[in-house]
């Protein structure tokens, strides 16, 4: 009931046409059950009466009915399948915007392919069962209500015989609804592993075929698609025995009261067209019966789906808007870490105790194993995550008591790993500045030293990269993605290993280009090679978390630290 209520907030905006839905579904059922009545007068009045003229009235009668009957049909199917198209739009949108305000740390510790699935796969079998489970759920309890009135006017005693099925049939429909509603959540479990394994390998085809595993991979697909499939049979098999159970059980009841039944005519106590309108109405009783088991399924199945959609709306927000946050001034570019820790899981710091200030315009190179928390104190400037402990502050004031847009605009990153979009080299460098001219554009992208092999393009700046960026070389995309970032002229500027794809040639030039750019800006660089950081202001050590050096380059080198080490380690394999 709780998944449901969850449902129904997403229907309340609609709940106008659900209603005209409804009205429309119950006008159709009580159309159907009116036609089997016509029975009733054409055996005993006009076949056996001989009336003539209620023969007229029959035929006309039935052509208005079936003709009320169309018109409803299409009504209830119009604003019902409307309403769900809507609730379906609605749920995609909270979910994918749900997903962007989450943090960072949800998306490292979740698998891209089941978020897929459950924006896709898990949001389809909601629309099925709305459209389809809903409709027979209002529309089939009223047939059987009917149903079951007119049986207790014809012959109320003939009518109890045939009612002892019905707690039957019930027990049954609710045994194996549960089952499905368990096998439908172990379905969309599986079909979500499949996505997972399609998108890994995918958006990874050139590292499969470097190390030659597309057998390995076909094999991990097969296993995941099989089991897919074992659970698929399972469904199957549920609604394969249950429509036959059914049956089995309408069909002896049925042979009772067709026997008592027919007894009661020859008896004298009921007419011939009482009985043949009983058994019509019985007959048409069998079908409501197996439709809502089946509907029963779908819902269940819906149920399944819709927990694990709601499981992902509920997940919380770790970096939080306060409620009275303002936005950004203009950034001057000062950043102080003060007495900052953090911790991806409760009890391990990856940063303990940093304290550290950056005046406006020092370019300051962070260094250190892979693994010391270098990339995690980055990521709290533009507070992709919140500290445990500590503040940060940009000119003043705590990055906490701002909104996330308007810090986040002021701050230009390009990342270790280089994400273009699919479409042309000109939007992917406007990514962030759509606003921006094509001169501004092409400007950046000289600043970038991405120009030259811009225009070498065909088709120049409307060059299409592709997904991903697959049509550039490792280069190509970094000198891109530097682009971009110098396209907004932040005041702050990441650059996480920005230059880790280049070969030397290009790294020689972005560092022209950066030594240009780093003048009135804050810049904090993560770099592999040491050689890069050289003119840095400031040259941070970090290690398990802790700053264990700072200083200039040639300081560092005197006091033959660590990072004296490290610069003669990385300076000899050179």
């Amino acid at each position: 009931m709780k998944t449901y209520r969850k449902l129904f907030r997403y229907m309340r905006p609609y709940l106008s046409q659900l209603i005209g839905g409804f009205v429309c579904l119950v006008l159709v059922g009580i159309i159907g059950l009116l036609i089997p009545w016509l029975f009733k007068f054409l055996i005993d009045d006009v076949l056996i009466g001989g009336d003539e003229l209620i023969l007229n009235y029959i035929a006309a009668s039935a052509v208005l009915l079936y003709f009320l009957k169309g018109v409803f049909n299409y009504g209830q199917k119009y604003l019902i399948s409307g309403m769900s198209q809507h609730v379906i739009v609605d749920l995609r949108k909270d979910l994918y915007e749900h997903l962007q305000k989450l943090s960072l740390s949800f998306f490292e510790r979740q698998r891209t392919g089941d978020l897929m699935s459950r924006v896709t796969n898990d949001v389809n079998v909601i629309q099925n069962s709305l459209i389809n489970g809903l409709s027979n759920l209002v529309l089939q309890p009223i047939m059987i209500i009917g149903i079951v009135g007119f049986l207790l006017y014809i012959d109320w005693k003939l009518a109890l015989v045939s009612f002892l099925i019905i707690p039957l049939v019930s027990y049954v429909i609710n045994k194996f609804g549960f089952k499905m509603r368990s096998v439908s959540t172990k379905i969309q479990n599986e079909m979500s592993n499949v996505t997972n394994i399609l998108q890994e390998t995918l958006s990874a085809v050139r590292i499969v075929k470097a190390f030659n595993n597309e057998e390995k991979e076909i094999k991990k697909f097969s296993d995941a698609n099989d089991r897919t499939l074992k659970q698929n049979l399972k469904g199957v098999q549920i609604e394969a025995t249950i429509t036959p159970i059914v049956e089995l059980i309408i069909s002896i009841g049925a042979a009772a009261f067709l026997w008592y039944g027919g007894h009661k005519v020859l008896r004298g106590e009921m007419t011939t067209g009482e009985l043949i309108t009983f058994i019509g109405y019985i007959g048409l009783l069998i079908s409501p019966i197996n439709i809502l088991s089946k509907s029963y399924n779908l819902m269940q199945k819906a149920v399944g789906a819709s927990e694990r959609i709601f499981d992902l709306l509920d997940v919380e927000e770790k970096v939080i808007e306060k409620d009275n946050a303002e936005n950004m001034p203009l950034i001057e570019g000062e950043v102080v870490f003060d007495n900052v820790s953090f911790s991806y899981n409760e009890g391990e710091k990856v940063l303990d105790n940093i304290n550290l200030k950056v005046e406006p315009g020092e370019m300051v190179a962070f260094v250190g194993h892979s693994g010391a928390g270098k990339t995690t104190l980055v990521n709290l400037i533009p507070r992709f995550y919140d500290v445990d402990m500590g503040e940060v502050r940009i000119d003043g004031i705590n990055i906490k008591d701002v909104t996330l847009s308007s810090l986040r605009k002021q701050i230009g990153i390009v990342p270790q790993d280089t994400i273009l979009f699919k479409g042309t080299i000109a939007d992917n460098i406007a990514y962030g500045a759509s606003n921006k001219s094509r001169e501004e554009i092409i400007d950046a992208a000289k600043k970038a030293n991405a120009h030259q092999f811009i225009v070498d393009f065909d088709n120049g700046y409307e060059t299409e990269v592709g997904e991903r960026g697959v049509s550039l070389s490792g280069g190509q995309k970094q000198r891109i993605s530097i682009a971009r970032a110098l396209l907004t002229d932040h005041k702050i500027l990441i650059l996480d290993e920005a230059t880790s794809s280049l070969d030397l040639r290009s790294e020689s030039l972005i560092q022209e280009a950066l030594e240009r750019l780093i003048k009135d800006r804050t810049t904090f660089v993560i770099a592999h090679r040491l050689s890069t950081i050289i003119n840095a202001d400031k040259i941070i050590v970090i290690e398990e978390g802790e700053i264990v050096e700072e200083g200039s380059h040639e300081k560092l080198l005197d006091n033959e630290g660590y990072y004296y080490r490290l610069y003669k380690s990385q300076f000899e394999q050179e």
